[in-house]
């Protein structure tokens, strides 16, 4: 990859006022630092308080900042699609906005990114959410490994580095942020590890609940599994 090559950071948002202003100057502080030109692409989903505001007001002072607001809540998943499709680069950076991601990992995951891969993850291996939840994504992964082996440590962490092209390729559906991993792997994605630093939430509360996590998984988990046992791939030798 080229130190020239410009990268998107895509952030879905819903209802996180507090953490905006924060975020984004991490944000440009990590990006500036890699020399490289870039953009942060907000995507609303629907916010009940002040983010879209926010956002608004975001996009007026800095000429990096573009964004998308929804005109109803459609989730999380939605509202990256809608990201993976407004950006203006050949590479996506994913992240939450509750401050749980640190920004100042994005340097070190874009110089892992290039020739060698198409996908970057990050690996939180020292985890800041409550012990419930860090319980029920232990017993999450066993099951979702058992089913779907996507071969890395933690498919849940939002900080991601991943090739456009490729993301607009990939199946879309409710959740889909859950299996990225494996869905870019049956585009052909080359994917490496980087750990990453893993904070307590900012400002706010956590938008969904574990029960109801655990319920639409199920449901995912045998959607993904059919769609790998019936994926099409294909190798051109040859063509006039």
């Amino acid at each position: 990859m080229s130190n020239a090559e410009k990268f998107s950071v895509v952030l879905p948002v819903y209802n996180e006022q507090d953490n905006l202003q924060s975020l984004f100057a991490e944000i440009r502080a990590a990006a500036d630092s890699t020399g490289r030109p870039w953009e942060a692409v907000f995507v609303d989903d629907c916010s009940t308080d002040r983010s879209l505001a926010i956002i608004r007001e975001l996009a007026e002072q800095h000429s990096e900042v573009r964004y998308v607001a929804f005109a109803e809540n459609r989730g999380q998943s939605a509202a990256f699609c809608a990201g993976f499709d407004a950006v203006e680069s050949d590479i996506v950076v994913t992240m939450d906005a509750d401050l749980q991601n640190d920004p100042s990992d994005i340097p070190d995951m874009l110089a892992a990114f290039g020739n060698e891969c198409e996908m970057v993850i990050g690996w939180r291996a020292r985890r800041r959410d409550t012990f419930i939840k860090r319980i029920s994504s232990r017993i999450a992964n066993k099951i979702r490994d058992s089913i779907v082996d996507d071969g890395v440590h933690d498919t849940g962490c939002s900080l991601k580095v991943m090739r456009t092209d490729l993301l607009r390729r990939i199946p879309r559906f409710k959740n889909m942020h859950r299996y990225f991993p494996i869905l870019m792997k049956m585009e052909g994605a080359r994917i490496h590890e980087v750990k990453v630093n893993h904070r307590q939430r900012g400002a706010g509360v956590s938008k969904y609940g574990t029960l109801d996590r655990a319920l639409a998984g199920i449901w995912d988990l045998i959607g993904v599994k059919w769609l790998i046992t019936r994926h099409i791939g294909y190798t051109v030798k040859e063509k006039k």
